[in-house]
């Protein structure tokens, strides 16, 4: 059942969410060859905390970190680790915070250094697909628009979507109903989103094939044929104005 969440409670959501934002964006910032995956992660947890939240990762089914740093052929769930960023590296980084009751989630993929044209284009296109997803929004219409213009920006790019993982209702947990996959099928097109609705909205694409497979760390994603792979999202309440962002930071 998809809950309908009121203004009150979206500005609880986009606080949490103003936090979330802060820390990609410092990740964003920090993140250069010879930083570690596991340096990114320590700063973020002292951030959020700092900021009053929780880390809404940690010690979820056992994921032992607060950030979720996946390279190159990662496409979600990357574990921090001592592995060094290299120049040129594609590095995707998604957080989510609890704040009185609340959760936000978001994600970016960001170069580390000078990156090539293939991982600065593959990184624009999934940017933009999730911005193609968003203008969607309104009240009332079907969760399939949504899912369909994803995928059709992608697709007309040249790059596959993944089909394994998807985006989510979110609230004052991280995962709610409904599943918001980033490709159409026909039982997502008779789900209507009303006014209320807040959507964690994630598109993951690869410059190959949409295949991916687990590692044996049991969390990390990768592309099957260890193509790249880039991930960007936001938390968005859908309002009778239409899609608000609550995962940008505070202006």
């Amino acid at each position: 059942m998809i809950v309908r969440r009121s203004s009150r409670e979206i500005e609880c959501m986009r606080e949490a969410g103003r936090i979330v934002a802060e820390v990609l964006a410092m990740c964003g910032r920090t993140a250069a060859p010879g930083l570690t995956t596991e340096d990114l992660d320590r700063e973020a947890e002292a951030l959020i905390c700092k900021r009053g939240g929780t880390p809404l990762f940690k010690g979820y089914r056992g994921y032992p970190k607060s950030l979720c740093t996946s390279v190159n052929e990662e496409v979600v769930h990357g574990i921090p680790g001592p592995r060094a960023l290299k120049e040129g590296d594609l590095l995707s980084v998604d957080v989510g915070v609890r704040l009185n009751g609340y959760c936000g989630d978001a994600a970016v993929t960001v170069p580390v250094g000078r990156i090539s044209p293939e991982a600065r284009a593959l990184s624009d296109a999934c940017r933009e697909a999730l911005d193609a997803g968003i203008a969607t929004l309104e009240p009332g219409m079907r969760l399939g628009t949504l899912c369909r213009a994803i995928q059709e920006f992608v697709e007309a790019r040249g790059y596959s979507v993944v089909r394994k993982y998807t985006g989510h209702g979110i609230g004052r947990e991280m995962h709610e109903e409904p599943q918001v996959p980033n490709f159409f099928t026909r039982a997502m097109g008779d789900v209507a989103l009303p006014e209320g609705t807040v959507l964690a909205i994630e598109p993951m694409i690869n410059a190959g094939k949409a295949d991916v497979e687990v590692l044996s760390n049991g969390w990390t994603v990768v592309t099957r044929d260890r193509s790249l792979s880039a991930h960007f999202e936001h938390t968005v309440a859908i309002t009778k104005n239409g899609p608000d962002i609550l995962t940008l930071e505070r202006t």
